[in-house]
């Protein structure tokens, strides 16, 4: 299968340094450059989308917007990008969550994707009003997923579970398409949940080594109960014409980050309840290191965003060969879909679009034509027209 790629929106800011973005906690840096304004995420789709990008994703949690409500607002300032949208099951109702992608899809011509975050912060967690633990926040997931499939079978759906029962369940219309389910967790409570129902299942961006053995564990999940996952990684990206330019960059990202920050971020998020971030946590170890590539830990991944950000904590960092050739190496694993993101958000769509993804395209890991560059939004006039 070939690769697909797709982008990220910052909406909780954006701006040339990672302490700024730590999203767990804005108290580690300074206020964003740049404000996570409607115009500014519109300018990033838009890059996004003429630069072939299949999806941006758009996170959830405290410390950013609402992410059904931010896409839904640049459904049209686009045309054909999609939104992967990431959402909390303990927090809301799942007909409602049924109800809401399905009118999602109508509005937007069926560009929805869905990301389940089922959440390993206790602290923030309880902020929203769920106090489940760990194990039975996914069990709670089990239940939630299951009958958000009910309802997209287009008949009234009954459910009586542990933790959740509905009776009748439905929607207006079964959405068009059904919108797939991305799904991530590193846990034993969470790859039985993956297995039977992701139909991606993401991973953050460990080593290949660490990637193939995760992996392996939900295919064969999987097969066990009947069914077939693709899989996704979750990475930041800093490419450039040279390896020596784009460790430079990487180096200022770091040079900017202080022995109490990353002491600070590094306390916050050793007290993750996720497994994920655990294993995020263990690849740099909490220390500032040797240098820039002291945090290198496989062939052009680099661990230092993960100093002092929680989620996605490393980077391909390189060449727009030698990143190319670290993206084939996860293809080559079982990896189909990359969902990357870099600092700033808008600049490095492009670095990306326009140095690694021609690459791609020569390797022939690419599906279908490459992509024609769209006009850009005439906002004025609500429609597009060149400029």
């Amino acid at each position: 299968m070939p690769v697909t790629l797709h982008w990220f929106l910052p909406t909780s800011g954006d701006g040339r340094t990672v302490v700024e973005r730590f999203h767990a906690n804005r108290s580690q840096g300074p206020s964003a450059q740049r404000e996570a304004d409607i115009d500014y995420l519109a300018l990033i789709a838009g890059a996004a989308e003429r630069l072939g990008f299949d999806a941006v994703l758009t996170p959830t949690g405290t410390w950013c917007e609402d992410a059904w409500l931010t896409t839904a607002a640049l459904i049209r300032e686009t045309r054909r990008l999609k939104f992967l949208v990431a959402f909390r099951p303990g927090l809301i109702s799942p007909t409602l969550a049924a109800q809401m992608a399905a009118t999602y899809q109508r509005i937007s011509g069926g560009r929805l994707l869905l990301n389940v975050v089922t959440g390993g912060d206790a602290v923030e967690q309880r902020r929203f009003g769920d106090w489940h633990d760990h194990d039975r926040r996914y069990a709670r997931t089990d239940e939630f997923l299951t009958i958000v499939r009910g309802v997209f079978s287009g008949r009234p759906f009954d459910f009586a579970g542990e933790h959740l029962r509905v009776e009748g369940a439905t929607v207006l219309g079964v959405p068009d398409p059904v919108p797939p389910l991305y799904f991530g967790g590193s846990s034993p409570a969470a790859l039985p949940v993956a297995a039977r129902h992701a139909d991606v299942y993401l991973t953050w961006g460990e080593p290949p080594a660490q990637v193939a053995e995760k992996i392996g564990r939900v295919r064969r999940l999987a097969e066990e109960a009947g069914r077939t996952v693709r899989f996704g990684i979750r990475l930041h990206t800093l490419s450039r014409d040279t390896s020596e330019e784009a460790w430079a960059e990487a180096g200022k990202l770091l040079d900017a980050l202080s022995p109490e920050q990353v002491r600070q971020a590094q306390q916050q998020l050793a007290a993750s309840e996720s497994v994920g971030q655990q294993r995020m946590v263990a690849l740099h170890g909490g220390a500032l290191g040797n240098g820039v590539r002291g945090l290198e830990i496989h062939p052009n991944l680099w661990a230092g965003v993960g100093l002092v950000r929680g989620g996605a904590g490393t980077a391909l960092v390189g060449s727009h060969v030698e990143v190319a050739d670290l993206i084939e190496e996860y293809h080559a694993l079982g990896i189909e879909e990359f969902v990357l993101s870099g600092y700033p958000h808008l600049e490095e769509a492009y670095w990306f679009g326009e140095g690694v993804r021609p690459e791609l395209a020569r390797r022939g890991l690419l599906g279908g034509a490459e992509p024609a560059l769209l006009p850009y939004p005439d906002r004025k006039n609500g429609h597009n027209a060149h400029r």
